[in-house]
Formats: C-alpha cells, structure tokens, sequence
C-alpha cells in the first residue's frame, strides 16, 4: 500500500487535477501541497493547521473527508513530526466539533423548551392583569 501522499498525488493525478488549480481554489501554499504529498510533514505549519490542509485538499478532489483525514492523521504519527501538544490540540478540536455535533440534534427540545416558557410567563402575566383589574378573584 502507497504512503499516504503517495495515494493522495495518485488520487489527484487520476482525476486530472494540478496543484496549481487546489492551491488556487483552497488559497494553500504549493509549497504544503507539495510536502503532503511528499509526506514531509516538518514543512507543514503544524498543529491543528495541518489537518485544516489536508480537508481542503481532499474537498477539492471530493474524497472521503473521515477516512483521508485519518490515513493522515496515521501517517503524521508514524513520521514521528506530530509532537504531543499537537496531538492534544487536535484532540481537543476533535471533541470540540463532536460537541457541537451533538448538541445540534437537541435544538428541537431545547425550541419546545422555549416555546413552553413563553407560554407559561404569558399565563402568567395575563392572569395578574386580570387580578390587577378586579376580573380575578382568589379564594383561599
């Protein structure tokens, strides 16, 4: 099996792209296409930019976003050029965007949750003018 930038010119050569046209369209430097497809990730800019990168990239050649960003990720490791802090970084934006995920799903409660509360402060204030205005007696 290639080396990850290997299969990534490979991919973009099958498909007739150059690396003019993706450093033009993502605005990445042909220097950092050329290091990822070299798998000479010291050049990269580092951290979390780098992953940044390597998403635009393969957007542009519309390829499968989870697996390429981890055959990267897996090839960074084992080039031994990812440091822990950057590691933790990219972990740590990871769990970030799998939060934001998550709590995209709950909106629809969270909108019933609101509504509910209008109501009830609605109730509310319109039972309290009407015992304001004499047309509300309590009888306790």
């Amino acid at each position: 099996m290639p080396h990850f930038g290997e299969a990534l010119r490979h991919e973009r050569e099958r498909l007739g792209i150059s690396l003019d046209e993706i450093s033009s369209s993502t605005k990445v430097s042909i220097r950092y296409l050329r290091a990822l497809e070299q798998s000479d990730f010291r050049q990269l800019p580092g951290g979390i930019i780098n992953k940044g990168i390597v998403r635009s990239y393969i957007n542009q050649l519309g390829l499968d976003q989870e697996l390429w960003l981890n055959m990267f990720l897996n090839a960074w490791r084992e080039s031994g050029s990812l440091g822990d802090e950057e590691a933790g970084w990219i972990t740590f934006a990871e769990n970030v965007s799998q939060n934001r995920h998550g709590r995209r799903r709950n909106t629809g409660l969270r909108w019933l949750g609101v509504i509910l509360m209008i109501a009830l402060i609605g109730g509310l204030g319109y039972a309290l003018w009407l015992y304001t205005h004499g047309q509300l007696k309590l009888n306790f």
